[in-house]
């Protein structure tokens, strides 16, 4: 048996299913037109504040200009120059020395300080994550000047202290000291940064895998250092991962610093600041351009293969 199929009269009006198809697929372009409408301020100030002084400052650095010759294309020529170049060298070196002290020095306080924070319960752990994240929102400028001034043996607080004690005030400014001085400095400022990753971390972990571990037996120290600090080793890594990009790009303090620790902070103290004493004070454009993309071939490439070696802890594959 057939079943009789209704057959629409001609010049009957036909149900059109597409139609209400078109009508939201035209919506759909309404919104992305809207949404690249609010888009395009950033994508404007994106390329021209950032892509494009790259390209630039990328185009400058493989030119040569001097007052004898001219400028002339030399291609690589900078960069060979850069990877050869003592004062840059001795910088990266310095900049190394202070990520080998200054980032797991700063892991261990940030990492100290989110723990103890993650024990307590009371209004007192509000309070304390405030006073620590505190020096973070202080402009670096600033805290580098107060630094400068508790650090003075002539009008700082530490000639007082050492006073009291008949002792002479140690010049922490001096070449022996001004390590130990930067890196106090920086670790006071970022640590805070730093804590509030973790802690944020720790809190995401489920409670109820505590309250397992204390009927196992567990500890607080077992429990933090089995359980905590392996659950959030992704958010360590990211903190490594920023600290190592800061250190490498270390620049604010010691210039701070350098009219008021004389001999101990030179013009090439890191790669950052060669650059800008070549750019700004010896008008070498081309050459401080090679220099700061050199440096930022060597930030990429160290952050690269960090991140490829802690792949598994940062969740990558």
């Amino acid at each position: 048996m057939t079943t009789p199929t209704a057959v629409a009269a001609p010049g009957s009006a036909r149900t059109s299913a597409p139609r209400p198809q078109r009508r939201g697929a035209g919506l759909e372009v309404k919104r992305q037109r809207w949404g690249w409408l609010f888009v395009t301020p950033f994508i404007v100030v994106f390329l021209l504040f950032l892509v494009f002084p790259l390209f630039y400052a990328f185009g400058m650095s493989l030119f040569t200009s001097t007052l004898a010759t001219g400028t002339q294309f030399t291609g690589a020529g900078n960069y060979v120059k850069a990877f050869t170049d003592p004062l840059f060298l001795e910088g990266l070196l310095r900049v190394a020395g202070f990520a080998v002290v200054m980032i797991p020095l700063q892991l261990i306080v940030a990492l100290a300080a989110a723990l103890v924070l993650d024990t307590l319960t009371s209004w007192l752990s509000k309070l304390s994550r405030l006073f620590i994240f505190a020096p973070y929102a202080i402009p670096v400028v600033i805290g580098a000047l107060m630094w400068s001034f508790l650090y003075s043996p002539r009008f700082g607080p530490a000639s007082s202290v050492f006073g009291l004690f008949g002792l002479d005030t140690p010049n922490f400014l001096a070449s022996d000291t001004i390590f130990g001085a930067l890196v106090n400095i920086v670790t006071w400022q970022w640590a805070g940064y730093y804590m509030v990753v973790i802690y944020a971390a720790l809190r995401s972990i489920d409670p109820s895998i505590y309250e397992a571990a204390r009927i196992d037996g567990a500890n607080g120290w077992q429990t933090a250092t089995r359980i905590k600090v392996p659950m959030i080793s992704s958010s360590m890594v990211m903190v490594i991962t920023f600290a190592l990009i800061g250190t490498l790009q270390f620049f604010t303090e010691p210039v701070v610093l350098r009219n008021i620790a004389q001999g101990a902070i030179d013009a090439a103290y890191t790669p950052n600041m060669y650059a800008f004493s070549l750019a700004f004070s010896y008008s070498q454009f081309n050459y401080a351009s090679a220099i700061a993309f050199s440096l930022g071939i060597l930030v990429f490439g160290g952050s690269f293969i960090f991140l490829f070696l802690t792949r598994k802890q940062s969740g990558l594959k």
